[in-house]
């Protein structure tokens, strides 16, 4: 029977700065991680909502309509392209990745010289997919143009992080989540966020562009999610069925191979038929595989019965986490989140 077998840390946590996130992980979690993020501080703690603002500092890019949307530093206000302007001439402002990567690494790089990081431990990056940017934030009639433009300048901030930090020290994880929004059918105010026809070719092909992009001395990773608005998915699944095709898309898709997989459980989910896809999922030996199902709510216990079940249909090794980064959960919950991690799991 499988074993259960490391932890995986998605991205977002919950502390003020990334020094104290990747001190209290690796004092907490050690052993039992491969990859340690920067828990996503600053301007970036609601995922890619702080993208809009950064797009609006580009030349000929401006906001839609005349009222800020406020999340605390953030304004929501979708973007368009400027009357009159040609996307293809638009030169993008920095989007913010890069620079925080960076920032984050000297972070990261003393504390591993300083012995509260193992020497094996790797610097996890969590960037969105242009899709998960471009469908969620630009107005829907600047999307097709648009978006050769948002994967040109991210990939750019991929190229300066790969640059800047050693390959053997360094894991790029790109979250999927607006694609389940798509592939669900799920839209807002009966917009659709798509801009081409075949859906699931034209998101797991997109996917695979990018995790192409990562060179293979660099671990790449792939976080697929449901959404965290409040800690609520925009859908929930009915079972593993969608995550499991997508996935297997995704991979043979892609020319490089993928490290590893994260997949998310929604907590009332301890039932068979939420995991019985999970035996077509198509992964190589070499890929490891997490699912997203300790939360906070029920802690180790809860994740133990989700595990019983989930072991009956995973015949192999799989991981343990969260189902999304916990970034915006209540204060207080991320030692405790941490020490349920470590309950059940195994240290690799």
């Amino acid at each position: 029977m499988s074993q259960v077998q490391g932890v995986h840390l998605v991205g977002s946590i919950n502390f003020e700065d990334a020094e104290t996130t990747m001190r209290t992980a690796a004092s907490a979690l050690g052993a039992h991680l491969k990859r340690i993020p920067d828990g996503e501080v600053g301007e970036r703690f609601h995922w890619i909502a702080f993208q809009p603002g950064r797009l609006s500092q580009s030349e000929g890019i401006e906001p839609v309509g005349d009222t800020p949307i406020p999340l605390r530093m953030l304004d929501l206000r979708p973007v368009r392209v400027a009357e009159g302007v040609d996307p293809a001439t638009l030169e993008l402002a920095p989007l913010g990745y890069a620079a925080a990567a960076l920032e984050s690494w000297e972070t990261f790089a003393a504390l591993k010289r300083e012995g509260a990081i193992p020497a094996t431990t790797r610097f996890q990056v969590s960037l969105p997919t242009p899709l998960g940017v471009v469908g969620s934030f630009v107005r829907a009639e600047d999307r097709p143009a648009f978006e050769p433009v948002y994967e040109a300048a991210l990939a750019a901030e991929l190229d300066e992080i790969l640059a800047a930090i050693p390959h053997d020290e360094l894991a790029i994880q790109w979250d999927a989540a607006l694609e389940f929004a798509i592939l669900e059918h799920t839209s807002y105010a009966g917009t659709r966020y798509e801009w081409f026809d075949d859906v699931w070719a034209g998101t797991s092909a997109r996917l695979a562009r990018q995790i192409d992009r990562v060179p293979t001395d660099v671990e790449v990773g792939v976080h697929l999610c449901y959404g965290d608005v409040a800690e609520h998915h925009f859908t929930e699944p009915s079972d593993a069925a969608n995550l499991t095709r997508f996935a297997n898309l995704v991979v043979a898709a892609a020319e490089r191979p993928l490290t590893w997989l994260h997949l998310p459980v929604p907590i009332e989910r301890d039932d068979a038929a939420y995991y019985a896809p999970l035996e077509q999922l198509a992964l190589s030996d070499s890929t490891e595989l997490y699912l997203g199902l300790v939360h906070r709510e029920d802690g180790a216990a809860g994740a133990e019965r989700r595990i019983a079940v989930a072991r009956e249909y995973v015949d192999r090794d799989f991981g343990v986490a969260t189902e999304c980064g916990f970034g915006r959960a209540p204060e207080g919950v991320t030692v405790p989140l941490f020490e349920a991690h470590r309950a059940v799991a195994s240290a690799w």
